[in-house]
C-alpha cells in the first residue's frame, strides 16, 4: 500500500498553526489539481509519494498545484532562470506578521483591504502578496528591481482576479530600498522583505555546487527547502550579503517612520540578528523583535522593529 504522507510530517507540524501546509502535501489532490504534476511525482524508497525536489520543472509544478489548490491562482509561472519559493515558509512569514498586527487590533487578526503592506523585492512568484490577499484579503504593494521579474509579478497580479484589484507592483529604479518606492501619500502597517543571502555572486554559485554534490534523499525535506529553488543575480546575492543589504534598510527606515507602523525582513544568518538589532538601537528603533520561524531543519528569523 502506498503513503501518501510523506516522512517529513513531524518537521512541518513546526510551521505556524494556521499554516495551510502544516500537514504533508497530498499528492493525490494536489496532482488532481494540476495534472501535469503527476509526471514529476514517484514513490520513494519509503513507500511515499514525492517529487524530485533538486528538479526545477517538478518544484514548479509542485508549486503551481498549491498555489491552485490552497489559494484558488489559475495563473502562476516564472521564467526559469527564477527564484522559485518554497510555499510553506513564506505562508509562515505572513502568518507571524498578522499576529504581530493583531496585537494593535484588540488582539484580533486583521483582515481587509485596508491593512497595507509594502513587500520589498517581490519577485518574479509574487508569494507573499497572493498568500496575503487569499488569507487576509490584505493590500499588497511590490517593489522590484529587476525589470523582467517586475513585469512577471504585474501579469500574476493581473490575470488572477483575487489579486487584480488588491496588488500593485512598482519598479525600483535605483540602489534605494524604500526610496522611490514609498510615495508622499503612502501609508503601511508593515513592510516585509526576503533579502538576498550572499555577499556575492561566487559566493553564491559556490553553494549552489555544495548543494548539488550533497547526498540528500529526494524525499527530504531539506532537499525542497535548499535545493530546489534556484534564483539569480539581486535574488541571492549583493555587495555585502543579507546584512549590507538589511544595514541599509534599517537606516532607510528612519525616514519614513512617520508612514510606516512596522519593518520587517528575514534574517537567514543567525550571527546577523545581535549586530542588526545594535544597529536598530543606535538608529533609536523603540520596539524591536526577533522571532523564529522554522521548517524541518531550517531555522530563519523575522526581525521586526518600529520608531
Amino acid at each position: 500500500m502506498i503513503n501518501n504522507t510523506p516522512a517529513n510530517t513531524q518537521q512541518k507540524k513546526k510551521l505556524h498553526p494556521r499554516n495551510k501546509h502544516i500537514d504533508s502535501y497530498n499528492f493525490n489532490k494536489l496532482v488532481t489539481a494540476l495534472p501535469e504534476l503527476k509526471e514529476h511525482v514517484f514513490i520513494s524508497p519509503n513507500n511515499v509519494k514525492t517529487i524530485d525536489f533538486s528538479n526545477p520543472d517538478a518544484v514548479r509544478a509542485l508549486n503551481k498545484a498549491l498555489l491552485k489548490l490552497s489559494y484558488g491562482i489559475e495563473f502562476w509561472d516564472i521564467p526559469k532562470e527564477n527564484l522559485c519559493p518554497p510555499i510553506p515558509g513564506r505562508a509562515d512569514y505572513i502568518h507571524y506578521i498578522a499576529d504581530i498586527l493583531a496585537e494593535e487590533n484588540n488582539g484580533k487578526l486583521p483582515r481587509g483591504p485596508q491593512i497595507n503592506v509594502l513587500d520589498v523585492g517581490v519577485g518574479a512568484n509574487c508569494i507573499y502578496p497572493i498568500i496575503g490577499t487569499v488569507e487576509y484579503g490584505w493590500s499588497f504593494v511590490g517593489s522590484e528591481i529587476v525589470k523582467k521579474a517586475y513585469k512577471n509579478a504585474i501579469e500574476i497580479a493581473r490575470l488572477n482576479p483575487v489579486l487584480k484589484n488588491n496588488v500593485q507592483i512598482r519598479q525600483q529604479l535605483t540602489k534605494d530600498i524604500f526610496r522611490g518606492i514609498i510615495q508622499p501619500e503612502d501609508k503601511f502597517d508593515i513592510t516585509i522583505c526576503n533579502p538576498p543571502f550572499f555577499s556575492s555572486q561566487l559566493e553564491a554559485l559556490a553553494q549552489t555546487e555544495r548543494k548539488i554534490k550533497s547526498k540528500i534523499t529526494p524525499n527530504s525535506d531539506d532537499t525542497q527547502k535548499e535545493m530546489s529553488f534556484g534564483g539569480q543575480g539581486s535574488e541571492l546575492w549583493c555587495d555585502g550579503g543579507e546584512k549590507a543589504f538589511i544595514t541599509q534598510m534599517i537606516a532607510e527606515s528612519r525616514y519614513f517612520r512617520t508612514q510606516v507602523k512596522w519593518f520587517s525582513t528575514l534574517v537567514a544568518h543567525r550571527e546577523n540578528v545581535r549586530t542588526l538589532e545594535h544597529k536598530l538601537k543606535k538608529a533609536n528603533a523603540k520596539d524591536v523583535r526577533v522571532i523564529k520561524i522554522e521548517q524541518g531543519n531550517k531555522i530563519a528569523r523575522i526581525l521586526l522593529w518600529r520608531f
